[in-house]
Formats: C-alpha cells, sequence, structure tokens
C-alpha cells in the first residue's frame, strides 16, 4: 500500500485495543518484559557480588540506573543480526553499561531471564484479576442481599420449577465466582521462580564459577529468588520451568470462564424474559434494523470472550506434553500468545462482569406475573394440605384438582389465555371449606423455603472473608468506551 503506515492498516488484537485493561496490556508489554530481563540482570549481578564473585557495587548501579534505558531500535537490529532476542538485548544494555558489560549475564542461560520473567507476569497478572474478581464479587453480594426475598420462578430443564429469590440465584454466581477467587489465589500463590539454574537445569555454570562450592550455588539460587520477590524456587528444572506451570495457570482462568459465561447466560435469558437487564445506556442502540430492541450487549461479549478463555487451555496442555527431554523451542512462539491472551481474556471478563453487575435492573411486576401464570400449579400441594385439615379426602381432592388443572392448562396452551385454575378452585363447591385460606395458600412469599436466610448465611461464612483480604481495594466503577 502506498502513503505512510498506518495502524488501520494492519491487524490489531481486540483483546489489547477493545477489552483488556490498560493495567494488563501493559503486564505482557514489551516494556515490563524487558525492563523485567534487566532487573533480573541486576539482581543475577548483585547475588553474585555478594557471594564474592569478580562483580563489583560501581557495575551493579550501574545496571540499574539503566533498567529502563532501552533503545528498541538497537534491540531490533540486534535481532535480525543473531537471531536471538536475549543476545540482542544483552548487547543492546551493554551498550549502556560500558563498566557492566563484561558480568551482564554471567553464568545464565537465555531462560533465566525468558522464564523468569514470564513468572513475575503470571504473577503480577494474578493479582491485577485478583482485585477485579473481588469487585465482582462485592457488587453481586450487594445484589443477593439486596433481592434475596424477593420471589422468582426457578427453573429447572430451562421449565419453570419451584420458587427462589432473585437473591438466591445470584448467590449460586457468588459461589462460583467464590471458587474462582479461591483457585486464583492458590494457582498464584503456588508459583515459584525458576531461579539460577543454566542451560540443563543443573547449575553446572554457576558450580564452575564458584569452584566447585554448592553452598554458595544453593545461596545465589535463594538470593536472586529472594531480590525477584519470591519465598520459593523449583528445586528441579530443565533448561525453563515446567511448562505444566502454565496448565495450572490457564486451567484456573478457563474454569473462571466457565462461571463468567454461565452468569452471562443466565442474564441473557432473564433479559428475554424481559426480569432483568443489564445496564443500557440513553444513547446505546440495540439493532440497527429494530430500534425498539434492548440486546444483551455485555453479556453477549463476556460469553464471546469466555469462550475463547475456555479454548486455551489446550495450548498449554499440549506444550506441556511436547517439551522433550530438558526443552524444545516450539513452547516459545505459542506461549507468547496463549499466556498473555489468556489473562487479558479473562481481565475483559471480569471488566464487563464488573460493569454489569453495577447496573442490574430487575422488574419486580414482570416476575410476579410469571409467577402468577405458574404458581396455582404449584400450590396444588398446599391445597390438598389444607383440605384434608378440613375434613377431606387426599385422593378425593388429588382428582379434583387433576379435572381442573388440565382444563386450566389447556386453556392456557390451547387458547393462550392466563391460567384460571385459582378462580375454578374458588368456583367449586368442593373446595368450599378453604375458599378463605386459599390467597394466603398462594401467598408467592410462603414458596421460597429458607432462600432468604441461606443468602444471609452464604454471605457471611464465605463471601465476607473474601472481601475482607481485599479491604480497601473495592473502590471504583469500569466504564465500557466500546
Amino acid at each position: 500500500m502506498e502513503g505512510k503506515p498506518s495502524i488501520h492498516d494492519q491487524y490489531q488484537n481486540p483483546l489489547v485495543c477493545r477489552y483488556g485493561s490498560k493495567e494488563m496490556s501493559f503486564n505482557f508489554s514489551d516494556t515490563k518484559k524487558f525492563t523485567s530481563w534487566r532487573r533480573l540482570w541486576s539482581y543475577l549481578a548483585r547475588a553474585e557480588m555478594e557471594l564474592g564473585l569478580p562483580v563489583t557495587e560501581e557495575q551493579v548501579k550501574e545496571l540499574e540506573a539503566n533498567i529502563e534505558n532501552i533503545d528498541y531500535e538497537r534491540a531490533a537490529r540486534e535481532e535480525r543480526e543473531t537471531r536471538h532476542d536475549v543476545m540482542a538485548h544483552i548487547q543492546t544494555f551493554a551498550a549502556v553499561c560500558p563498566k557492566a558489560a563484561p558480568i551482564i549475564h554471567l553464568g545464565a542461560t537465555s531462560c533465566y531471564v525468558g522464564d523468569n520473567t514470564d513468572l513475575i507476569t503470571l504473577r503480577d497478572g494474578f493479582d491485577i484479576l485478583l482485585v477485579k474478581l473481588a469487585k465482582c464479587i462485592h457488587r453481586f453480594a450487594q445484589f443477593s442481599r439486596e433481592h434475596k426475598s424477593l420471589p422468582t420462578l426457578g427453573f429447572t430443564h430451562l421449565q419453570p420449577a419451584q420458587l427462589t429469590t432473585v437473591g438466591k440465584r445470584a448467590s449460586l454466581w457468588l459461589q462460583e465466582l467464590v471458587m474462582d477467587e479461591r483457585a486464583i489465589k492458590r494457582a498464584r500463590n503456588d508459583l515459584r521462580f525458576r531461579g539460577i539454574k543454566g542451560t540443563t537445569g543443573t547449575q553446572a555454570s554457576f558450580l564452575a564459577l564458584f569452584e566447585g562450592d554448592h553452598e554458595k550455588v544453593k545461596k545465589l539460587d535463594a538470593r536472586v529468588t529472594e531480590l525477584a520477590g519470591f519465598s520459593k524456587a523449583y528445586p528441579v528444572c530443565g533448561q525453563t520451568y515446567s511448562r505444566k506451570v502454565d496448565v495450572e495457570c490457564l486451567n484456573v482462568l478457563a474454569s473462571f470462564g466457565a462461571t463468567a459465561h454461565k452468569i452471562c447466560t443466565d442474564l441473557r435469558l432473564l433479559a428475554s424474559r424481559k426480569e432483568m437487564e443489564e445496564p443500557f445506556e440513553a444513547s446505546q442502540v440495540g439493532s440497527s434494523a429494530m430500534p425498539y430492541k434492548r440486546n444483551p450487549m455485555r453479556s453477549e461479549r463476556c460469553c464471546a470472550l469466555a469462550r475463547f478463555l475456555m479454548s486455551l487451555p489446550a495450548n498449554a496442555l499440549n506444550t506441556a506434553a511436547t517439551q522433550w527431554m530438558e526443552r524444545t523451542l516450539d513452547d516459545s512462539a505459542n506461549r507468547r500468545m496463549s499466556l498473555g491472551e489468556s489473562f487479558l481474556a479473562a481481565d475483559g471478563c471480569l471488566r464487563l462482569l464488573q460493569n454489569i453487575s453495577e447496573g442490574l435492573v430487575v422488574y419486580p411486576k414482570v416476575i410476579q406475573r410469571y409467577i402468577a401464570q405458574e404458581l396455582p400449579f404449584m400450590a396444588s400441594e398446599n391445597i390438598i394440605m389444607a383440605m384434608v385439615k378440613a375434613g377431606g379426602s387426599r385422593q378425593e381432592c388429588h382428582e379434583q384438582i387433576r379435572v381442573l388443572s388440565q382444563a386450566a392448562g389447556n386453556r392456557v396452551k390451547l387458547e393462550g389465555a392466563e391460567n384460571d385454575l385459582v378462580e375454578r378452585i374458588k368456583a367449586s363447591t368442593y373446595f368450599a371449606p378453604i375458599h378463605s385460606q386459599i390467597d394466603d395458600l398462594l401467598d408467592p412469599a410462603t414458596f421460597i423455603g429458607r432462600a432468604p436466610q441461606q443468602v444471609e448465611e452464604f454471605l457471611k461464612s464465605e463471601v465476607d472473608p473474601v472481601l475482607q483480604e481485599h479491604e480497601g481495594k473495592l473502590e471504583g466503577t469500569v466504564t465500557l468506551v466500546i
């Protein structure tokens, strides 16, 4: 194409330009990656100096002073020549650190900076997600508590079932979010540092540097691990940390994706019944052809991202399964995409979920109308029990209600009319002994069991402890630009 190149002439990853947050995008950026490499080189130099290798404080300080002084154009030129990204950045770092140049990367292999940086990025990515997940839990907890006593039709097989409450249904969503918070936190805390292990994980190069002193090699590994902010390093590895670690990380994100998909699918179904709606802005357009439409765009988008997120663990599984011996390089290109895109997709889902949860609208009158259509059938057992208490026969009462129910059901299905079972019962002389009780027997509040109490008990025992861990970090709203 002629003219000045434009970003509009190139593919732009929508996870970056449309869906993910700035902080998560930065977490997987070149700036984060290459400053982490330089920081790791400075950690290694400092630890080697502390343990007696010929590294000076002046050299270490020179490295530390130039961590963010990256000449990306030079690095790109170096990589084109060497076909090796780590060597390119060693040369670029050395150019601005002439005194420290001889000791940069001393004893290390490329995976010292590559894999350790990946572990730092995974850890920091989990930290970003955990706060956002806690915000979603907080918003849905407020919603669940607010609507804990509002009766609504329950559904099994997507068919009307016994009543539940709007808040109790939301507690089911919350329970899965709490499970995700626990799983993501566990995956985050299970992460260890690769540390300094050498080319095939034997630490041979460092043992040579320390002239066979095993204790100093162990101390070097521990000190660099500490400087990087990790409490432990993996005790054994090949050239890379085990790619099974990536499997564990992507699995918990995909599991959260299933939760997000479930929640937003429920919301889409409820929106189709006009019982609930996600936020809909005054100027928002639902359809280019049908101006009356209020499509659940946010929930649909969240489902789309969640579906993509759920597909990504297959990459990690296949990569882990094909790491021959101490490592092969066919993991590199795949991981450049699958790791970052998993976190960005999860981040996008959480931004949508928070935005949705902060503006959910409930329509009690619509819910009440649906209950009125189904409750007479569900109340038949209560009516039978009342008649038995009034001296009637259960079997005879059952037959009377069966006949009336069939007639009312046919009226609904064949004529499209309202359910008139209650009116039929009130008109029947057989049910005269309980006519005065009928309205009380049909009070929806008497059909929700312990739903309100379950909500409160669940919030207190399971949700509040999670929110306490994130106290002071739950403020702020999400505004979706697109």
